[in-house]
């Protein structure tokens, strides 16, 4: 029996916004009441604005959620660039809010790389946040000057790599092939949500073939070192309450080996005077896709809260 795919119960419109000299798609839930902040939802590296469609559809309130592509991902336009320099994430969120938001502070919420990036705009832009979601968004491991020659070697060498089309992305013949390949990263994905995400994550062109909708350029490593130091200076400067969740799966042990850890992480977030650990069972690391009613009641379990009088 063929599974039907997943149907969306709350529907999503499009709008492409200029944001710093690029053409910016942005996908919107609901229309703004004036009475409560807009939800910012941000994706992780290597995925879209849709794949927030299950969390969306799960939340007991409708909100006005704003969830942009970040540049080089989705439908928003590619940059005239060979790599990615992480501050301009920052710089895009903040134009972006400047569209949608304007003066009022929003409840922003991000995911793995969006996760890293909301909290860095958080103690960069405090007086924006209202209050903050950060989805196993953990950082790097802790980098020393002493790798610098070796990390801009390895960017140089990325950069030729890439150029040589060696870090092409593979393409499918098929929009079936593209569900099974999000199926074979994510065991825990549905074969009704893969079919429903394969064609939001990819695109047919010209040729006949799905191709994933995320520049190669993304694989390239960053040219800077990750400054921890640096990091923990960002934590402090929030002033919004932030709630950290986490899934049940270490992903940190799968990715890092020993090299960079939970305990690690933890002790990180101790720079952040407001905070709030969640956990979400039987999940990986895209647990907005694996337990999105878990994930949907822990934002809006959290969003709900009165902020708390000093740290």
């Amino acid at each position: 029996m063929i599974e039907a795919m997943y149907q969306a119960r709350r529907l999503s419109h499009s709008e492409f916004v200029p944001i710093r000299e690029l053409r910016y798609h942005v996908r919107l839930w609901g229309e703004p009441d004036g009475t409560r902040p807009p939800l910012v939802l941000v994706h992780g590296w290597m995925d879209v604005s849709a794949s927030w469609q299950f969390v969306v559809d799960a939340l007991a309130q409708d909100r006005f959620v704003v969830a942009p592509d970040w540049r080089g991902y989705g439908l928003t336009e590619l940059p005239r660039a060979d790599n990615y320099w992480f501050p301009d994430y920052l710089a895009d969120l903040d134009f972006l809010l400047d569209h949608y938001a304007g003066d009022t502070p929003v409840d922003l919420v991000g995911h793995s790389m969006g996760g890293n990036i909301a909290m860095l705009y958080g103690g960069a832009r405090p007086d924006r946040v209202h209050k903050l979601v950060n989805l196993e968004g953990f950082g790097m491991p802790a980098t020393h000057p002493s790798q610098a020659p070796g990390r801009y070697a390895k960017w140089m060498n990325e950069l030729k790599a890439f150029h040589r089309g060696e870090l092409d992305l593979k393409a499918y013949d098929d929009v079936a092939g593209v569900a099974r390949r999000l199926m074979k990263t994510n065991k825990r994905l549905a074969q009704d949500k893969a079919d429903w995400l394969a064609p939001h994550w990819a695109r047919q062109d010209s040729d006949g073939r799905w191709h994933i909708l995320g520049h190669a350029a993304h694989k390239i490593s960053n040219a800077s070192l990750f400054r921890v130091d640096e990091v923990l200076e960002v934590y402090k400067a929030i002033r919004a309450p932030v709630l950290a969740v986490e899934a049940s799966d270490d992903s940190l042990g799968q990715w890092w080996q020993g090299r960079f850890t939970l305990q690690e992480y933890h002790e990180r977030l101790k720079a952040v005077s407001d905070l709030r650990l969640g956990h979400v069972q039987d999940a990986g690391h895209m647990l907005h896709h694996d337990q999105p009613e878990n994930v949907a009641q822990l934002i809006e379990e959290f969003l709900g809260m009165a902020k708390r009088d000093g740290p």
